[in-house]
C-alpha cells in the first residue's frame, strides 16, 4: 500500500466528492456527478479535467440517443491516490483531541 500522503489534486472539496462518489462505482455520468456534488457544468468540467490531468478518472464519451455523454471512471492509480488521501485524513484525525464536554455549546 501506497504511504498515506495528501494528494493537492484530490483535495479540493468538489474533487474529493467525485473521488469518493466514483470509488463506490465502476463509472458515473457526467451529470449525475455535476448533480450530487451540486456544481455548475463549467466547475465540473473544470474538476474532471484537473483529475484526468493527474491520471485518476479517465472519461469516455458514448453517443446515446443522438446526444453525447460523458461517462467518469476512477483509474487504479486514482483509487490509489484516493486512498492514500483518506488514510491520511483519518491519521490526522486521530490525532485531534477529543472535545470536551459542554465545548460545543451544549450541556454535557
Amino acid at each position: 500500500m501506497t504511504a498515506p500522503a495528501f494528494d493537492p489534486v484530490i483535495h479540493a472539496p468538489g474533487r474529493l466528492q467525485i473521488c469518493a462518489i466514483l470509488s463506490s462505482v465502476d463509472s458515473a455520468e457526467f451529470a449525475m456527478l455535476r448533480d450530487a456534488i451540486k456544481v455548475s457544468d463549467s466547475v465540473m468540467s473544470k474538476h474532471l479535467k484537473q483529475l484526468e490531468e493527474a491520471g485518476h478518472v479517465t472519461l469516455t464519451k458514448v453517443a446515446e440517443n443522438g446526444r453525447q455523454r460523458t461517462w467518469i471512471a476512477l483509474t487504479p492509480s486514482g483509487r490509489k491516490a484516493l486512498a492514500a488521501h483518506v488514510a491520511e485524513l483519518q491519521r490526522l484525525a486521530a490525532m485531534t483531541a477529543p472535545m470536551p464536554p459542554g465545548a460545543d455549546g451544549r450541556e454535557a
